[in-house]
C-alpha cells in the first residue's frame, strides 16, 4: 500500500514538472519575446565614426555612408540621447528646473515693455525773437538751466526797432493834430511784443533805445539752446526750447504681436533702475496708429507725474502690463522664455527625464504666443513635465561635446549650427541686425580674442583680466537694438551663458581649469558671431585632441593656428574649419 502511495506521489511531481516546462516555459518565452520587442522598438542606430548621428532605424550614415550600428545605452543606463550632469556642474552653471503648468496657472501673466523717459511735448515751449537783430547778451548759460516766466532770456540789438522808435518820437510830437498816426506807430511797436509801459518809457525819455529784452513766457527747464551771443536772428526765430518737466512721457516700444494686448486707458506699473524698489502707477494715454517699418514696433505712451523731478529725460524704464489669457491659451502648457533655445528652424527645451537624477534630454517644441516672460507651448510638452529654465546652454554644450542630440546636432545628422560640422551647411541664416549692435558685440569679441591669446601663452592672470573686460563690454551690448523677437530672445540666452562662462573663468586660478570653461565660452561666441556678425573676417578653428580627445573649437582673427587648449605643449595642433564673413 505504501509503495502505491509513493508511486502516485512521484507521478504527481513529474506531472507538475512537465506542466511547468510546457506552460510556464511558454510564459517565460513570451515575456522574453515581449521584452525583446520593447527593446527593439526603442533601439536607436548610430555611426561608429560619427556618434552624433542617431536614427530610429538601421541604414547608412548621412555623413560617411557607413552602415549604422545599434547604439548602446550608456554605462549609467542612459538612453543614447540622454545626458547626465554632475552635482558640481549643476551648481557651477546654476542649472535650475521647474515643473511646467498650463498658461492659466502661471503666476505672472504680464507683458514686459522697455522704453525711456521723454519731455512732455504738450508742455514744451519755444522762446522766439519777435524782431530781427543781433543777440548782444544771452542770459541762458547751459542746457538744463531752470527759467521762470518773465525772466530775461536775451538782449537783442534790432535796427528795425530803432527806426520805429524814431517814428514814435516824431508822431508823439504831432499826436494832438494827427492822433491816428500816433496810434498806428504805437500799434506797430506792440506787434513786436513791446508793452505799453515800455512804449510810454521811450516816449517819456525822448531817447531811442538800441537793445531790447526777450522775456520767458513760460517756466521750465531749458532743453535746447539754439543760438549763441553775436548770432543774427530773424523775426520769429527760436532762441531756446523750454520744457516743463512737471509731467513727462514714458515712451515704450511694443512689437506687432503685442499690440492686440494693449489699449488706451490700460493701467501699467512703471519701474526704473534708478529707483529699483519703487513702482509708479500710470495709464496708457496714446498708442501710435503707425507702425515703424524699420523696427516693426509701435510707440506706446504713458504720462507720469514728475513734480519732484525724479524722472530725467533719457532715463530707461520698464513696465509690466497685466494681460488676460484667452480660452485657447488657457489649455496650453507655458514655460519661461529662458527655457527655450532657438536655432532658426527649431525651438528646443531640455526636459529632466528622471525626477531623482540630473538626467536631461533635448525636446523640440512648438511655440505659441508670448505672455510676459512666458511662452505658450503648442506641442512637444505635457503638463507636469520638468524643464530646465536656467543653464540650458551649458547642458546643450555638454551634449554637443558628448555627441548627443543637441541644439547644433540634430538626430538625423544635420547640424543647426553652421561650422560645427564643416561637411554640412547650417540651416540658421545670418540675422539682419543694426550695425551699432554688431559694433557692440565686436567689442566683446575683441576681449575674447585677447583671452584666447592669453591662454595660448599660459598666462592665467591675463586670462582673468580679459574675462573681466569682456563682462564689462557685455553690459554695453544694447539688446533694445534688436527689434526682431527671435533675435532678441536668442541674444538674451547667449548673453546669460557668456556671462556665466566668463565669471567661471575669473573664479579659477589655474590655466587648465580656465580652459575647461573656455570650451563653453567659445561655443557661445561662435553662435553669436555666426548669428549676428561682427563686420570682420573670423576663422573657426578646431583641435581634435582637446577636451580629452572629444575636440574643441575656438575663434581667431588669423588663419594661423595657435592652440589655446594646449599652449606651447601643442601650439600648432588644429586646423581652420570655416571662415565666417
Amino acid at each position: 500500500m505504501k509503495k502505491n502511495i509513493i508511486y502516485i506521489g512521484l507521478a504527481l511531481i513529474v506531472g507538475l514538472l512537465v506542466g511547468f516546462l510546457i506552460f510556464g516555459g511558454n510564459t517565460t518565452s513570451k515575456s522574453t519575446k515581449d521584452h525583446s520587442e520593447e527593446v527593439a522598438a526603442n533601439q536607436m542606430w548610430t555611426c561608429s565614426m560619427h556618434p552624433q548621428i542617431m536614427q530610429p532605424e538601421p541604414g547608412d550614415c548621412p555623413l560617411c555612408g557607413m552602415d549604422l550600428i545599434p547604439a548602446e545605452a550608456g554605462a549609467e543606463g542612459l538612453s543614447p540621447n540622454e545626458i547626465k550632469m554632475s552635482k558640481n556642474a549643476m551648481a557651477l552653471a546654476n542649472i535650475q528646473t521647474m515643473v511646467v503648468g498650463k498658461a492659466s496657472e502661471t503666476e505672472d501673466n504680464s507683458l514686459m515693455l522697455s522704453g525711456k523717459i521723454m519731455p512732455n511735448e504738450e508742455a514744451n515751449a519755444v522762446q522766439a525773437s519777435y524782431f530781427e537783430g543781433r543777440i548782444e547778451k544771452l542770459n541762458v548759460s547751459f542746457t538744463g538751466e531752470k527759467v521762470n516766466k518773465g525772466q530775461l532770456l536775451a538782449t537783442i540789438y534790432a535796427p528795425a526797432l530803432v527806426a520805429a522808435q524814431q517814428e514814435l518820437l516824431t508822431a508823439a510830437s504831432m499826436k494832438a493834430s494827427q492822433p491816428a498816426l500816433y496810434n498806428a506807430v504805437r500799434n506797430k511797436l506792440k506787434l513786436w511784443k513791446l508793452s505799453d509801459t515800455q512804449i510810454d518809457a521811450i516816449e517819456a525819455s525822448g531817447k531811442v533805445q538800441e537793445n531790447f529784452p526777450v522775456y520767458a513766457t513760460v517756466s521750465g527747464t531749458v532743453s535746447e539752446k539754439l543760438v549763441e551771443e553775436g548770432d543774427y536772428v530773424s523775426q520769429g526765430q527760436a532762441i531756446v526750447k523750454v520744457s516743463n518737466l512737471g509731467t513727462v512721457w514714458a515712451m515704450f516700444d511694443a512689437y506687432e504681436n503685442q499690440i492686440s494686448k494693449l489699449k488706451v486707458g490700460q493701467k501699467i506699473s512703471v519701474s526704473s533702475n534708478a529707483y529699483p524698489n519703487k513702482k509708479f502707477e500710470a495709464t496708457i494715454s496714446f498708442i501710435d496708429p503707425s507702425l515703424n517699418t524699420q523696427s516693426r514696433t509701435v510707440a506706446v505712451r504713458a504720462t507720469l507725474n514728475n513734480k519732484v523731478g525724479i524722472f530725467k529725460p533719457g532715463m530707461f524704464v520698464t513696465t509690466k502690463v497685466q494681460i488676460s489669457i484667452n480660452g485657447e491659451n488657457q489649455s496650453q502648457v507655458s514655460v519661461p522664455a529662458t527655457a527655450v533655445l532657438w536655432t532658426g528652424n527649431r525651438s528646443l527645451v531640455y526636459v529632466k527625464t528622471n525626477p531623482n537624477e540630473p538626467i536631461f534630454e533635448m525636446r523640440e517644441v512648438g511655440l505659441g504666443a508670448k505672455n510676459g516672460d512666458n511662452y505658450a507651448i503648442t506641442e512637444g510638452l505635457s503638463n507636469g513635465e520638468e524643464v530646465v529654465v536656467n543653464g540650458t546652454f551649458t547642458i546643450d554644450a555638454a551634449a554637443q561635446l558628448q555627441g548627443k542630440k543637441s541644439m547644433m546636432n540634430n538626430a538625423d545628422g544635420h547640424n543647426d549650427h553652421h561650422g560645427m560640422d564643416p561637411e554640412y551647411v547650417s540651416a540658421m541664416e545670418r540675422l539682419i541686425v543694426p550695425v551699432d549692435f554688431q559694433n557692440q558685440l565686436k567689442a566683446v569679441f575683441n576681449d575674447y580674442i585677447k583671452l584666447k591669446d592669453a591662454l595660448v601663452k599660459d598666462d592665467s592672470n591675463k586670462v582673468s583680466d580679459d574675462a573681466k573686460n569682456m563682462l564689462n563690454n557685455l553690459k554695453y551690448v544694447d539688446i533694445k537694438l534688436l527689434s526682431d523677437n527671435a533675435a532678441h530672445e536668442h541674444w538674451a540666452n547667449l548673453e546669460m551663458e557668456i556671462e556665466t562662462s566668463a565669471n567661471a573663468i575669473i573664479k579659477e586660478t589655474g590655466v587648465n581649469l580656465q580652459r575647461n570653461h573656455f570650451k563653453n565660452l567659445s561655443l557661445r561666441l561662435i553662435n553669436a558671431v555666426e548669428t549676428f556678425g561682427v563686420n570682420e573676417k573670423v576663422y573657426l578653428q578646431f583641435c581634435p585632441m582637446a577636451n580629452n580627445d572629444k575636440g574643441g573649437y575656438w575663434l581667431s582673427k588669423e588663419d594661423q593656428v595657435l592652440n589655446p587648449y594646449f599652449g606651447d605643449a601643442m601650439l600648432k595642433c588644429g586646423e581652420v574649419k570655416e571662415v565666417i564673413e
